[in-house]
């Protein structure tokens, strides 16, 4: 157990260092480009390629072969499961060389068909030039899987980085010599293909050093290729739901104004922080776990290892939930610089505490969603998701119509109350020896903490707007003594409350330091 919490104290150091560079990306990419249409035609771009990131890269691809990877791994040695993972990763290659190029000829065609207006050109275009980043990423995702199943996690972890100082390096060039925005976004998409080429060569050389070599393709299919095929079907049709989830709200909010895409995207950004910081770190971790567990027919270590991980995950989820919720004001306000207006940074604190109250059932979503295609169960979760998609979308086109963006973000997180609570259900149903009831004292107690912090924090922003500080200096004072202070009192709490999962936390704390 303790190995597995250094492996999520190498990973949550790694995405750390990435969420923090990619929160100074973001800062950076507003700075230079405001709320304006440059930027969310931008981001409306990004999420093509990263849609099929998530589709054929560390969604549904690298759910249908950790398993698989795993049990060749177990019964048949380190050799035979890198003769697998070859057969994968080359076909994954010939599939994304295909569809790029299909695709970039297609959105070629849309451009100069006459059929787009002018709002929805310079998207289209950024589109075709930063498809290539799909093959990359793809390939970088099961590459960092394969890494994982065997051990291997700094690499991996880290490469979010190259990306995100590939983008920051582009972007201070661009400022350098004083670019327009119409001509930073293309140098934004240079930094994009540049970051993906090193996410995929850093693992890649990773994996190399542990013995794998690409081969050419075996001539005819092996039952494990036959297996991933099965499972790959019904996952990509789950995370495709999932991914047209948040098309369909970055479609909706380019439809309301030319800010909504650009606000609701750095609010999501901010929530991801905590997320991907632990909640991405323990499944990450805990992912090829369960996948062994399973494989070695062993139905209790499963259970346990889903109560260990939903205790970690709701640990620091649910007080991170409630800091956004509470702290969403002074932490937007400290990272507006530049074309960042006020009133979009507004908009975007708003957005900020409706995706906290989310937080902690997008974790938990995450994390047993996995656990279920840790037992290949993937056509459940393609029932679910496509429940969810329905809920996101009739939220959205009510909601929207009354609160614009924070209805937009209201509905995505009441659809991730309605996917949590179904998952919830199905992995129960599936794994008998899971309970939910074992993880109710501790959710009691986490709550209470929790909420205790963020009543003190909540009493205190008023105290400190007392000594009438400018804007920034208020927002600094507020964030850099609030959070450390109201970290200190949950964690206090948890202890006094003995959390049964509080001396594994102390553990990753000091292997962290």
């Amino acid at each position: 157990m303790l190995k597995n919490f250094k492996n999520i104290a190498v990973v949550s150091l790694s995405t750390g260092g990435s969420r923090i560079l990619g929160l100074l990306r973001d800062v950076m990419l507003f700075a230079a480009l405001g709320a304006s249409q440059w930027n969310s035609a931008f981001i409306l771009a990004f999420t093509l390629p990263n849609l099929f990131r998530r589709l054929l890269g560390e969604g549904a691809m690298t759910s249908a072969m950790v398993p698989i990877f795993s049990e060749v791994l177990e019964r048949e040695g380190r050799s035979s499961a890198f003769a697998f993972f070859s057969e994968v990763f080359l076909r994954l290659l010939v599939a994304l060389v295909v569809l790029c190029t299909v695709l970039m000829v297609a959105l070629e065609l849309l451009v100069h068909s006459g059929q787009l207006s002018e709002h929805w050109i310079l998207g289209t275009e950024l589109s075709v030039l930063l498809l290539p980043y799909m093959i990359f990423i793809c390939l970088s995702a099961i590459v960092a899987a394969g890494l994982n199943v065997i051990g291997r996690f700094a690499a991996p972890a880290s490469t979010p980085i190259l990306l995100n100082l590939a983008i920051i390096f582009a972007l201070v060039l661009a400022m350098q010599f004083d670019k327009a925005a119409s001509e930073t976004v293309y140098w934004l998409c240079a930094g994009v293909l540049i970051g993906g080429a090193l996410q995929l060569l850093v693992p890649a050389v990773d994996l190399a050093r542990q013995g794998w070599r690409p081969h050419r393709l075996a001539k005819g299919e092996s039952s494990q290729l036959n297996e991933l095929f099965s499972l790959l079907l019904p996952g990509l049709m789950g995370a495709a739901i999932l991914q047209v989830n948040i098309m369909v709200s970055r479609l909706l909010a380019h439809s309301l104004n030319d800010s909504a895409v650009s606000v609701l995207y750095l609010a999501s950004r901010l929530m991801e922080l905590p997320l991907g910081l632990f909640t991405v770190s323990v499944v990450t971790v805990f992912f090829p776990v369960l996948a062994r567990t399973l494989a070695g027919k062993d139905e209790v270590g499963f259970a346990d290892s889903i109560s260990s991980g939903m205790r970690l995950i709701s640990a620091i989820s649910v007080p991170a939930g409630v800091g956004l919720f509470v702290m969403g004001e002074p932490i937007v306000e400290l990272l507006r610089f530049g074309q960042f207006a006020g009133a979009d940074a507004a908009k975007v604190a708003t957005l900020v505490a409706i995706y906290g109250v989310g937080l902690p059932f997008y974790s938990a979503a995450t994390f047993v969603t996995r656990g279920l295609h840790a037992g290949k169960s993937m056509l459940v979760t393609v029932r679910i998701a496509g429940i969810c998609l329905l809920v996101n979308l009739l939220g959205s086109l009510i909601l929207m119509q009354v609160w614009e963006e924070r209805g937009l973000a209201a509905a995505n997180v009441l659809a991730a109350v309605v996917q949590s609570v179904l998952l919830w259900l199905a992995l129960r149903q599936r794994r008998h020896a899971v309970r939910f009831g074992v993880l109710l004292p501790a959710m009691a107690k986490i709550i209470l903490a929790a909420l205790a912090m963020g009543l003190v924090c909540r009493l205190a922003l008023p105290a400190i707007a007392m000594f009438e500080l400018s804007g920034k200096s208020y927002a600094a004072c507020a964030v850099g003594l609030l959070i450390p202070v109201g970290m200190a009192i949950y964690f206090m709490l948890l202890a006094l409350l003995r959390f049964e999962e509080m001396h594994m936390l102390g553990k990753l704390l000091r292997i962290r330091k």
